[in-house]
């Protein structure tokens, strides 16, 4: 898939020619860039939106650069996009530190691993550092305000489309614009273990325009069950043909990939209503399970544990001796303290494949006491989803597989190490592309589940227990979100090994009442909604799952889960029926 920059000049012109005079130095344009996939301009400006190339009232870019070909497929392009929503708000754009640039740049930077040009994100840097620029300063962060509140962002591009599309890309939306069949076919092969939906619209249908918002709307409440899809037939003549499309709106159903309806016209209430049904049908019949009171486990916003803590880096980096001035760690450190005291929106990405090499040359040159070091300080990073995303789909997961190889390969682990590496395993779920990596690719998680499983027999250190429970939790947590939405699960063998090993941590537990709560809400998440035929379940009433909680109870009479984990949902919950 190409990925294209497409670069405008705001002053249209009058950089060019007035910038010597007034700057000091000479600057081309004042730069607004956007990112071009597949037919399909995404910017930032008042939140991501998406455009056709072009259309804003910025007219033709000055400039469209190929930065090169990603092999990234199209859905994860999207969910990474998603993750980035959070950042790329209306609230956090600034014309100086955080704006269009920031974002091409970033977005680059994941499908590539290398942003844009330097001359183009450095040129609020380098405007801000002359003195005209300190001088406009206030009165240029006083205009973008007055934009933002007026527009919806400093170019006013979200608005401009609500005028000419009859809609506004909203910041929490999922519809997936496709462009032609191709795109179209791989959106649908993404929605094959949920339900999919497809708007099929044109730019002459002044029905379709007033069911935009609507859908939209949809989107954002049911994305998570439904794919939504928008085919402007106009644009994707392919699509028409191959789907008799005559007329519009039209709207065709999908669920688990297979057609269920079709039907014309704009009539919102039967839009709604087939959503909502759409949304049900996705996630597949009941289970047992569900008529249990488990409120630990069927909370569906609960979210992964992450170990966000910043130490102090100055005193962390000095383990590293001269390897600590190596410009790539100075550029991390810069990374995760200015997130930290100005927010992940006014944070530059480093240089991350450099920051991959340095990794790798760590592991194999500095002693073994510094290796944590280097560690924690990629765990630090890794909160931030820009970061985490790109190293999921980094190829084969190279960097984050040779840490826990050094790590599971030692014999004799130290403490620190081994902890420090818990925690970076945890923080790899701040992005749900690496919960897909670890959930589908068998190096990464059976590096993964050795990590658990002999951390859970270091009796000397709770903490570690700690930490190595937090870890199954976080892949039994996306687990049963995916078991949830009916998608490909985590292999029945990963899973029974993962009961087994934490079944036994349950029963040596006798110390960390933290350990032993987490511990239990892993297994309980493990099993809740597991089919009710299997090597599951049938290993759980083997080893007597209920019976090995029940017994917990002497050493941690106040912990609740003892009742919930062990009484109810593997008491009740594994009775034959």
């Amino acid at each position: 898939m190409d990925v294209h920059l497409l670069v405008y000049d705001l002053s249209n012109g009058l950089a060019r020619q007035m910038s010597m005079a007034m700057l000091g130095f000479q600057l081309d344009a004042i730069y607004h860039t956007s990112i071009e996939l597949e037919g399909v301009e995404y910017v930032y400006d008042g939140g991501i939106n998406t455009i056709q190339p072009g259309s804003s009232h910025l007219g033709r870019p000055l400039e469209r650069l190929h930065l090169g070909n990603t092999e990234l497929p199209i859905e994860v392009v999207l969910e990474y996009l998603d993750s980035m929503r959070e950042i790329y708000t209306p609230q956090a754009y600034d014309l100086f530190r955080h704006n269009c640039n920031n974002f091409s740049n970033d977005f680059s930077t994941f499908m590539l691993g290398k942003g844009i040009p330097h001359h183009i994100a450095n040129m609020p840097q380098a405007v801000l550092e002359s003195p005209f620029g300190k001088m406009l300063q206030p009165q240029l962060a006083q205009m973008v305000e007055q934009r933002k509140a007026q527009h919806g962002g400093l170019l006013g591009i979200q608005q401009g489309q609500q005028q000419a599309n009859g809609a506004a890309a909203s910041s929490s939306t999922t519809v997936i614009e496709v462009a032609n069949l191709d795109a179209l076919n791989k959106a649908l092969q993404s929605a094959t273990s949920k339900s999919a939906i497809i708007f099929f619209t044109s730019v002459t249908c002044p029905p379709c325009k007033a069911l935009y918002p609507l859908y939209n709307e949809l989107a954002a409440e049911h994305g998570k069950d439904v794919v939504h899809i928008k085919v402007d037939i106009s644009r994707a003549q392919d699509v028409a043909q191959q789907y008799t499309i005559s007329a519009t709106p039209t709207f065709r159903t999908f669920v688990h990939g297979k057609q269920q309806e079709s039907w014309a016209g704009a009539d919102a209430g039967r839009l709604r209503g087939t959503v909502k049904l759409l949304a049900g049908m996705a996630a597949g019949p009941s289970h047992p399970h569900r008529l249990l009171h488990l409120p630990h486990l069927s909370n569906p916003d609960s979210k992964p544990v992450l170990y966000s803590k910043v130490p102090p880096l100055p005193k962390l980096l000095s383990k590293l001796g001269p390897a600590a001035n190596d410009a790539i760690v100075q550029s991390m450190k810069h990374f995760i303290e200015a997130r930290g005291t100005d927010g992940p929106a006014m944070t530059t990405l480093p240089d991350l494949p450099a920051f991959s090499e340095f990794i790798a040359n760590s592991l194999a040159e500095l002693p073994q006491e510094a290796l944590f070091a280097v560690v924690d300080l990629f765990r630090c990073g890794l909160i931030d989803p820009r970061l985490s995303g790109y190293y999921a789909e980094e190829h084969d997961q190279k960097t984050v597989i040779a840490i826990l190889d050094a790590v599971n390969g030692k014999s004799e682990c130290p403490y620190a190490l081994r902890l420090v590496t818990l925690h970076l395993a945890c923080n790899l779920f701040s992005s749900h592309l690496f919960a897909d990596q670890i959930l589908e690719q068998a190096p990464l998680r059976t590096a993964i589940t050795q990590l658990i499983s002999s951390s859970f027999l270091d009796d000397s250190h709770n903490n570690t227990r700690v930490a190595a429970a937090s870890l199954l939790y976080n892949v039994a947590h996306e687990n049963n979100h995916r078991r949830r939405q009916s998608k490909s699960l985590l292999p029945e063998d990963d899973q029974v090994e993962l009961a087994a090993s934490v079944l036994e941590a349950i029963t040596q537990e006798e110390s960390s009442s933290e350990a032993l709560h987490g511990m239990l809400l892993a297994l309980g998440l493990l099993a809740y909604c597991m089919p009710v035929e299997g090597e599951l379940i049938d290993l759980l009433r083997t080893m007597n799952a209920s019976g090995t909680i029940a017994a917990k109870k002497s050493h941690f009479p106040n912990e609740s889960l003892i009742a919930e984990i062990g009484a109810e949902l593997l008491g009740k919950g594994l009775a034959k029926r």
